[in-house]
């Protein structure tokens, strides 16, 4: 889901707006070059918003827009690691027609969701793992051959990219004065041009909490024709007792030029019984309460957003666990039916937004079943269900 903030830039520039073009007479606009359906904020007033950014153009002949196109994904993968079948499964997820400029990618159960995994230290083998066989995977599919680092492996567990100025790298590079290391670091340094002039794509930000994790990754021409600035991670546990890693979200903030942006990736408690939707819901809300990107000393002059709402463009994914408030028998009949509007009358996500957690924020058409929750021994058939099968649970089939 995504999200314009009123209270951001961007929403007051509408607020703004509306007050000043008020008794306007309205007028289509055809020309193509505006994405008009990314501007609008879904509240019933498209033509006349239509007329507001039109109109904000042609009076501001500063302004100038960048078009970009953002991949979103999120995966649960049951604790499972990044090989076998897992990645030829990966390799088709980020296949799409036309290569994004900028892939976010949240996964849930990285790693299994076991008492030492949730009350012990962080592990970063499976982020590092995984950040490898993404790279790996953008790289091939929509860049040059790939050389894995190995000499300086991606840090995964809380990475973010900080700029270097070239300045510091030859005064880094210069300042070795022993012939033999000198060697050894020019052979280094050989290859590590070697493997940045293979890639395409450039890892920009990772974090992992338990087993919530985020990568995201931009192409590397971006770097060189946008500012990319201030870029953060933040992560907020709120499982078990409120404050275990089990459930949670991790969370990345960025600025490309003067437009800032907010990814989360969650996992929200689970369940269908009475209750377990309030549980979710009060998760988001500690999210949105204590998700912060502080000031750093690597921040630019310009101020950045602190939370999330402050953000420019927000999009919230993951495994958020909402159901259907529908009985079994009822919603396996829908969905043999392919009557997708009509199961989203029953979808709890779908009423957050309309009066929510998650009011005024937007999600893409569903023209797809429910992803949630196919039986372990056979991928085509949802667990459970009349009669039931030996060992596995009744759900109620649910986004």
């Amino acid at each position: 889901m995504d999200d314009i903030n009123p209270n951001s830039s961007s929403g007051r520039f509408r607020k703004w707006f509306k007050r000043k073009h008020k008794n306007k007479n309205k007028h289509k606009q055809t020309d193509p070059y505006y994405d008009l359906d990314e501007l609008s904020d879904g509240d019933g007033d498209d033509d006349f918003m239509e007329d507001v950014y039109i109109n904000s153009f042609e009076m501001d002949p500063c302004t100038s827009t960048n078009e970009l196109r953002i991949f979103v994904g999120t995966w649960n993968v049951a604790g499972r690691s990044p090989v076998g079948n897992l990645a030829v499964d990966l390799d088709e997820w980020l296949k799409p027609q036309d290569a994004a400029d900028i892939y976010v990618l949240g996964f849930q159960e990285i790693v299994p969701l076991k008492t030492r995994t949730v009350i012990g230290a962080e592990d970063p083998t499976e982020a590092t793992n995984w950040n490898l066989l993404i790279g790996k995977t953008l790289n091939q599919n929509f860049g040059g051959p790939w050389l894995t680092p190995i000499l300086n492996p991606i840090s995964s567990d809380n990475y973010h990219y900080v700029e270097v100025p070239d300045t510091e790298k030859r005064a880094s590079f210069s300042s070795i004065t022993d012939s033999i290391r000198m060697r050894r670091r020019s052979r280094t340094h050989r290859h590590q041009q070697l493997f940045l002039g293979g890639s395409k794509y450039k890892l920009m930000a990772s974090k992992k909490m338990v087993g919530v994790f985020i990568s995201v990754w931009m192409k590397k021409e971006l770097l060189k024709k946008n500012l990319v600035s201030n870029v953060k991670v933040s992560s907020v546990a709120c499982g078990i007792m409120g404050y275990l890693g089990n459930k949670g979200s991790v969370s990345v903030s960025m600025s490309i030029d003067s437009t800032s942006f907010c990814f989360i990736a969650a996992h929200l408690a689970s369940g269908e019984k009475s209750g377990d939707e309030g549980r979710r819901n009060r998760q988001v809300s500690e999210i949105f309460k204590r998700t912060s990107f502080p000031q750093s000393a690597n921040d630019d002059d310009n101020l950045h957003p602190l939370t999330i709402l402050g953000h420019d463009r927000i999009f919230w994914f993951g495994d958020l666990n909402y159901r259907l408030d529908l009985e079994d028998n009822l919603a396996r009949y829908l969905i043999k039916k392919q009557d997708w509007k009509a199961l989203q009358e029953f979808d709890q996500l779908r009423k957050e937004q309309d009066g929510g957690v998650f009011e005024g924020w937007r999600e893409g058409n569903i023209k797809f079943a429910p992803t949630y929750k196919y039986s372990s021994s056979n991928c085509n058939r949802y667990s459970g269900g009349l009669p039931n099968r030996s060992g596995e649970k009744q759900r109620t089939p649910a986004w």
